[in-house]
């Protein structure tokens, strides 16, 4: 039988909308779709006005949502990173290799606009164990 966990962490803000911040599907083998993370979640609300500031929380983000499913960066198999401005390529994988080590899930990386202008990256993902 499947189950379905939504996971919010306490350390992030509360879902403001129809999703959640990760889904753990259990039955067998797990898997948890973490949606897209942005840097929105500091202490007093702040979104830091630099792109390495942002995407630290951002993956903050994103492993918080990991742990509370008992996982880490290394059950990552797949993350889609949404970068606002092709100028951050360079910073964002340096960052990202910081916080994967050698792991090597697949990887997508898309130059568009996002949701709030302020917001310099997304990063959604999905996680296996």
């Amino acid at each position: 039988m499947v189950e379905i966990t939504q996971l919010d962490p306490p350390v992030l803000p509360g879902s403001t909308g129809q999703y959640t911040h990760g889904v753990l599907v259990a039955g067998g083998e797990r898997t948890v779709y973490v949606s897209g993370q942005v840097p929105w979640g500091d202490e007093d609300g702040r979104i830091p006005p630099d792109f390495e500031s942002q995407c630290r929380m951002v993956w903050r983000n994103v492993l918080a949502v990991l742990g509370e499913a008992g996982m880490d960066a290394r059950n990552l198999v797949k993350v889609n990173t949404y970068l606002s401005d092709r100028q951050y390529r360079a910073e964002n994988a340096k960052i990202r290799a910081e916080v994967l080590g050698d792991h090597a899930p697949a990887l997508t990386i898309v130059i568009c606009d996002i949701y709030a202008e302020e917001w310099l990256l997304e990063i959604e993902a999905i996680a296996v164990a």
